[in-house]
């Protein structure tokens, strides 16, 4: 199925989890790192070697401690290897459970596969691995409903200027009269709070503020 696997992952048990699992599902050369710059330095040494890793599996979040690292998160990471070997597969494995954050993995990482991390989820693995092996996509259950959900929000320009106006400091009223100078509909203040509740709902956040706070740490605004 795979021939030669890297796991990047900070959590010891999980990644001795998940590589004792794969030694006895396949018959991979498997690596791990705890580090996101190893892991693309791995990537880099494997493809100058002309023995390139097929498949990463990669958390999104990784804890800081001494060594100073340039790559920081699993997303930058994603772009990074994409832009050196963009037709590596590549499952994340993580606890991210927000949908919009899910869809964004898709839409604009090009990821082949979200695992949500949980307690069956390592057999979960090699369900996306089968799937990735036949060209396929795959989502965990628990969340594949969620963003198959037609009555989901999609996020348009009028979402994130809405978000932005907030983030500003800027009243429902004040959002308001500023829309209807710039003829952005809908502009009146119910509409306004509505989408707003919505957007709250979406994203699972608990107040505006957290609202903005979720926005700003997707690089939404």
């Amino acid at each position: 199925m795979f021939n030669k696997i890297l796991i990047i992952e900070d959590i010891d048990s999980i990644s001795l989890g998940i590589t004792s699992l794969l030694e006895k599902k396949t018959t991979a050369d498997i690596k791990t790192t705890k580090y996101c710059d190893e892991a693309f330095l791995k990537i880099k040494k494997a493809l100058y070697e002309k023995e390139p890793y097929d498949l990463v599996i990669t958390d999104l979040s990784f804890k800081e401690d001494h060594r100073e690292t340039k790559i920081t998160s699993g997303e930058e990471l994603i772009k990074t290897i994409r832009k050196e070997q963009p037709d590596i597969k590549i499952i994340v494995y993580s606890i991210e459970d927000r949908p919009y954050k899910i869809k964004s993995l898709f839409d604009n990482l090009n990821i082949n596969a979200f695992v949500i991390k949980d307690r069956e989820s390592t057999f979960k693995l090699i369900e996306a691995m089968e799937a990735i092996n036949s060209s396929e996509q795959y989502i965990s259950p628990v969340v594949s409903q969620t963003l198959k959900d037609d009555s989901l929000l999609e996020i348009e320009d009028y979402d994130i200027e809405l978000i932005k106006c907030l983030s500003k400091g800027l009243t429902q009223d004040e959002i308001s009269v500023l829309f209807r100078k710039q003829d952005k509909s809908p502009s009146s203040t119910s509409s306004i709070e509505k989408r707003i509740n919505k957007l709250k709902i979406f994203f699972k956040a608990k107040n505006t503020i957290h609202l903005i706070a979720i926005a700003k740490d997707m690089g939404i605004i």
